[in-house]
């Protein structure tokens, strides 16, 4: 079972295919399975690295509260590039992964080829409500169980998924179950309640040069908002809105997922992917 030894933390991953590297950052509710058809998709061109954040099991699940944090999970990203020897990647995020993407670019922009962000954001409209659900969502898992917070895979920004593909819901949800209650316990409390806000990130956004593609779906509403910001304020991204969709972007729509993902890498490797000029909107190609 391979896995990295990150700051006494062992961080399990798997690699596909052959290229250029491409790693995969997993959502709360997913793990690195949660990427299976785009590794199907991508491995034929692309060396795809996914993997369990820590508090996922198989990756270790330490029990103090300050191993997790934002800045941890982009420290583990950091050192699995380091470990497997890879000096650049594309890196591409969902939701909680995709936060972790978004501040990879910030503070390692040398070692991020092109970043996606996608479904990004949950607790910038809402600060304080979202910060205060996270720890009372932490609560109620360290009190009852994974069991007892089934209703989550049935939220608001989850049902397009029921809707459109049951079986894969289903697969999902059961998923979502197993995984570690002192893993989601300490990464609300030490991730969610704690991460900087779109807000906050904004000036350092403002002076982000790494190619950035922004994806959310149009019935995510807690991402939809935050998205527009980051297209704002992101110099050389874009923004593409799935029709609608809700939160799980990767799972509801996985082959316009794939195909809007490819078309973007290959524009960044191409040279092709312009910068916005902040003043007039007006994109000029930096090839």
């Amino acid at each position: 079972m391979p896995k990295a030894p990150i700051d006494g933390v062992e961080i399990y991953f798997e690699e596909t295919g052959q290229g250029f590297p491409l790693a995969m950052c997993h959502e709360f509710a997913g793990s690195f399975e949660s990427w299976a058809l785009q590794v199907l998709a991508f491995s034929q061109r692309y060396r795809v690295i996914t993997y369990n954040a820590r508090g996922y099991p198989p990756s270790d699940v330490p029990g103090d509260l300050e191993a997790y944090s934002q800045e941890q999970h982009v420290e583990d990203l950091y050192g699995l590039l380091d470990h497997l020897g890879i000096e650049q990647a594309h890196i591409c995020g969902l939701s909680m992964g995709g936060n972790t993407a978004l501040h990879f670019g910030i503070l390692h922009p040398e070692r991020a080829r092109s970043l996606v962000v996608a479904g990004a954001g949950y607790g910038t409209t809402n600060k304080e409500s979202f910060r205060r659900q996270a720890v009372e969502f932490a609560k109620k898992i360290e009190a009852q169980g994974m069991e007892s917070f089934a209703d989550y895979a049935r939220g608001p920004g989850r049902t397009q998924l029921l809707r459109k593909n049951p079986e894969a819901w289903d697969r999902f949800a059961k998923a979502f179950a197993a995984h570690s209650a002192r893993g989601a316990t300490l990464t609300f409390r030490g991730v969610q309640a704690r991460r900087p806000t779109m807000d906050d990130l904004a000036p350092q956004m403002s002076v982000m040069a790494v190619p950035t593609l922004l994806m959310v779906g149009d019935e995510d509403d807690l991402s939809l908002e935050p998205s527009l910001l980051m297209k704002r304020r992101i110099p050389r991204s874009g923004l593409v809105v799935f029709p609608q969709t809700g939160h799980a972007i990767n799972l509801e729509e996985p082959e316009l997922f794939n195909r809007v993902v490819l078309d973007f890498l290959e524009a960044v490797e191409a040279g092709g992917w312009p910068e916005r000029d902040s003043d007039t909107g007006v994109g000029y190609s930096t090839r």
